[in-house]
């Protein structure tokens, strides 16, 4: 790849050279053409850059892959990433002014749209309040209260920063809370970079924990068991905890077999374990009381992050009072962050709880429906494979697949050795050619697709029309001709 900043190389001429500014400042790009296309130095938007490639070819000397989450680096659709300068609603638009609609929406923490005035309007007045303090403040009790009461399992809750952090703040409250080690997983499930919990399972009924990523001592995962979705394990005594995404939203989607949560809950009972719900992804996105309210098992302890955040960073574990008390100051599990109910993010958070009620989960259910009634409809006509599985307010994607399946394919992938059978490389035609043709999704064959309040059924139509066009050229595409280098 061409190093942009050789000067000896031909890229190097694509990027401008920073123009002479005093120590600590953030200086212009370029000062003629940031003035020209309205671009601020400190809140820059990019569009005095010229190109996605340009962008990226600069990133990729500062941030390792020129990103900040590996998924965005293309690596298992190939290509190119574009770069997103801003967005509203159902949209988002590239450095380069292209439009697209966007079946992302921030991998599910953004429900209402993007930059909803309600949203923006409360991060406004909360900023200049001051941005951080250091302290409590009452939007964080707010923000919880509101947790406590839609959600019957959540007694209490406590605040951090991030989803990864609440999982592995909760893999470590159940341990301090039962003074067990071994913790449970489920293949295929994903509970964000936290070393206990990125461990890679094989396919037996139980299999130990070995690294799944380079980097994590086989200490870390020593005590972590995996074992396969939708098939109740037996536990030891030695079992800490169970966690499960109660949908799997990170290998397509796969909804829990009947009796699955039910039987999980009971074996975590009888052994007395801790049955952690990471909702991190599910919860507020499938109702008010997420999936446990959905399935009515309850939980332990649930993981959240986000929608409770307005689309800002954030994360929760909420849970039964006697376990969540064992939390420090309370308790000798030592849990602290600087930022954890970071006044801004719950200010957002609080909008947008303002918003979620029973008529708008409804409306979301009945465009997730009509959405995946459209794009099936639509590859079907091309002759393209591919199935969208509709769970609540989310959607899946499955191209191909095992022919063990009946004619409704996605409805019979019930764990991650089937969702595996789904055709990643067509996924990458696929997905490259709906970005041809005005739609984003996520670039990643296991990823969710999430529909919003901005989805309207102008636009669910719209990215139908895309969806027939993007499955007729994905057909005739050469899977060569993307440079695909991994996999997710």
């Amino acid at each position: 790849m061409a190093d942009p900043s050789d000067p000896t190389s031909p890229v190097s001429a694509q990027v401008p050279a920073p123009v002479e500014v005093p120590a600590g400042m953030v200086g212009w790009c370029d000062p003629v053409r940031c003035a020209a296309s309205a671009c601020d130095p400190v809140i820059c938007n990019g569009r005095a850059l010229g190109s996605n490639d340009e962008v990226m070819l600069r990133s990729q000397a500062v941030i390792p892959g020129g990103v900040n989450s590996s998924i965005r680096a293309f690596a298992s659709v190939g290509g190119r990433p574009y770069v997103v300068s801003r967005a509203a609603g159902a949209e988002i638009w590239d450095v380069e002014g292209t439009r697209y609609l966007d079946l992302v929406q921030s991998y599910g923490a953004v429900i209402l749209g993007h930059a909803h005035p309600d949203v923006t309007a409360a991060i406004s007045a909360a900023a200049a309040d001051g941005t951080s303090y250091g302290a409590p403040t009452p939007r964080e009790m707010r923000l919880a209260e509101q947790i406590r009461d839609s959600v019957v399992s959540c007694e209490q809750v406590r605040f951090m920063n991030s989803g990864t952090e609440a999982t592995s703040t909760a893999v470590r409250l159940a341990r301090g809370y039962t003074g067990r080690d071994v913790i449970v997983t489920f293949h295929g499930n994903f509970h964000g970079a936290t070393d206990a919990l990125l461990a890679a399972g094989g396919s037996g009924v139980a299999t130990l924990g070995l690294p799944g990523t380079a980097g994590v001592p086989k200490g870390s995962v020593a005590a972590t068991m995996v074992v396969p979705y939708n098939q109740v394990p037996t536990l030891s005594d030695e079992v800490a905890a169970v966690i499960v995404e109660p949908v799997a939203a990170n290998m397509g989607l796969v909804a829990p077999a009947p009796g699955f949560l039910e039987g999980v809950r009971a074996e975590c009972d009888r052994v007395g374990a801790v049955l952690i719900f990471d909702e991190v992804i599910t919860g507020f996105r499938l109702g008010r009381g997420g999936a446990q309210a959905k399935y009515d098992v309850a939980p332990d302890l649930t993981c959240f992050g986000k929608v409770i955040g307005g689309g800002l960073p954030i994360g929760a574990v909420g849970g039964r009072r006697a376990i969540m008390e064992t939390l420090t100051p309370l308790g000798p599990v030592f849990h602290a962050g600087t930022l954890a109910g970071n006044p801004i993010a719950t200010a957002a958070g609080l909008a947008a709880m303002n918003l979620l009620n029973g008529d708008l989960y409804m409306e979301l259910m009945a465009r997730a429906r009509h959405l995946s009634a459209l794009m099936g409809e639509a590859c079907t006509s091309e002759g393209f494979p591919a199935r969208f599985p509709v769970v609540g307010t989310l959607l899946g994607i499955y191209i191909g697949g095992s022919e063990q399946f009946s004619d409704d394919a996605a409805a019979s992938v019930t764990n991650f050795a089937q969702a595996k059978t789904t055709d990643e490389a067509a996924y990458a035609r696929f997905f490259h050619a709906m970005l041809r043709n005005g739609v984003a999704m996520a670039p990643g064959a296991y990823e969710a697709i999430f529909v919003g309040l901005a989805h309207t059924d102008e636009i669910l139509v719209q990215i139908a029309e895309a969806t027939a066009r993007a499955a007729r050229e994905a057909m005739n595409q050469s899977a060569d001709s993307l440079g695909i280098t991994g996999t997710t």
